[in-house]
């Protein structure tokens, strides 16, 4: 997707209608066929649930499939491909994918068949709106549903069909795009997690199972406090407004999936700064959550504008030799850094452990250069992750931008 793509989207005049959604679409319900008939299942029409729409624009295939004559025998429909819009209608309401080969449902849809002339990626783009006026009209005791009737009554602004037909395709060209990029960003992490395993010794081995070329030696046991100048506990103070330049990073700002400080939730410490000196972050610090839920989270400081303090619910480890801080912070998302933290931190109350009990976990460590050549190949890596996160992002504000701005 292009700059050009997005001009020419913008450039396009608006003159639309509000229909029901019964004038652009049908709606039609589906059904279970008998599970005591085993001739009903197994077959080759997929028969799909809601559990499995939400997470992908489109329906490729179902986990449960029925066959002619399940289908025959109950009121599911066959429904068909490229056209329909599958529409969660009970419990879980309004979750949607297009269906890209022909299938049925169970009874808890009802699902937007598109009539000719209506393009279904455009309607399928409108179905946050869709969603939240079906949440509305929604009702149940036992759990949320919303009938064929309210689902029919349901809203839509319909510009042209050309209209729609450019819409639809410039939005299928933003999933594209943001489809792609969470593909590689999970391959990434995928690739990640595995080279983790092989490329730091398993519990009870000195030599892992992945090494650089001329590495051969078995690695030294040694214990975390061992490798650290200093460790200790941070500030105890409350949390005010950021004064833009004092960050004070605390548990919840470090996010769990990348280790990253969430920058959209800044603060700065209530505490007079020349004392907190001591408690002030430098480059390659790494910090570990010492209690509650997130206990064992870990974060490595790379410098950033102005200066960065760290709250008492942290502990901060500083290195004596530049290269540990990075092997460190990258053996701590090891599953054996996590089996310590499990059982290290089983408690009668709330989970936690302290500076010492983490000072005492044993690391196996190489020597400097092969702790440098690990430590930088998954900085690398990081950096790799961040940057498809980052476009990610970006792809996903956009759209829901342009969204925003179309549907109203």
């Amino acid at each position: 997707m292009t700059r050009n793509d997005v001009q020419k989207f913008l450039q396009i005049k608006h003159a639309w209608e509000q229909r029901e959604l019964k004038d652009v679409a049908e709606i039609v319900g589906g059904g279970t066929p008998s599970t005591s008939v085993p001739a009903y299942w197994n077959g080759s029409i997929d028969w799909y649930s809601p559990t499995e729409i939400g997470q992908e624009n489109f329906a490729k295939g179902s986990k449960r499939k029925i066959s002619n004559e399940g289908l025959n025998n109950s009121s599911a429909k066959l429904l068909p491909a490229h056209k329909t819009i599958l529409f969660t209608s009970r419990a879980t309401i309004g979750e949607a994918a297009i269906l890209e080969r022909e299938g049925a449902t169970n009874q808890g849809f009802q699902s937007i068949v598109t009539k000719e002339g209506v393009d279904v990626y455009f309607l399928y783009s409108y179905k946050h709106h869709l969603k939240k006026q079906a949440l509305i009209k929604a009702s149940g005791s036992t759990f949320l549903e919303i009938s064929k009737n309210e689902v029919e009554g349901l809203h839509v602004p319909v510009p042209s069909g050309e209209e729609q037909a450019k819409i639809g395709s410039f939005f299928k060209l933003v999933d594209k795009a943001i489809t792609l990029h969470q593909r590689k960003l999970e391959a990434l992490k995928k690739l990640k997690r595995t080279l983790l395993q092989k490329m730091f010794p398993k519990k009870g081995h000195l030599k892992p199972e992945l090494r650089f070329f001329g590495f051969t030696n078995d690695w030294e046991q040694r214990k975390l406090g061992e490798l650290a100048a200093t460790f200790g506990y941070g500030l105890n103070a409350a949390a005010k407004s950021f004064d833009g330049r004092h960050k004070y990073i605390r548990i919840t700002d470090i996010d769990e999936s990348t280790r990253r400080f969430l920058c959209s939730s800044l603060t700065s410490p209530d505490i007079d700064f020349e004392e907190a000196a001591p408690y002030r972050l430098a480059e390659g610090d790494v910090l570990f959550a010492r209690t509650g839920a997130s206990v064992g989270k870990s974060y490595r400081y790379v410098r950033t504008d102005g200066e960065v303090y760290f709250a008492g619910f942290l502990i901060r480890f500083r290195f004596k030799d530049k290269e540990a801080a990075e092997f460190v912070f990258q053996n701590s998302l090891t599953a054996k850094f996590q089996n310590f933290i499990k059982t290290s931190s089983q408690r009668s109350g709330q989970p936690g452990i302290n500076a010492q009990q983490f000072s005492g976990y044993q690391i196996a460590v190489p020597n400097s250069e092969e702790r440098e050549r690990i430590g930088s190949f998954f900085s690398r890596l990081d950096t790799a992750i961040t940057l498809h996160q980052r476009k990610l992002e970006i792809y996903k504000k956009l759209k829901k931008g342009l969204l925003q701005k179309m549907f109203i």
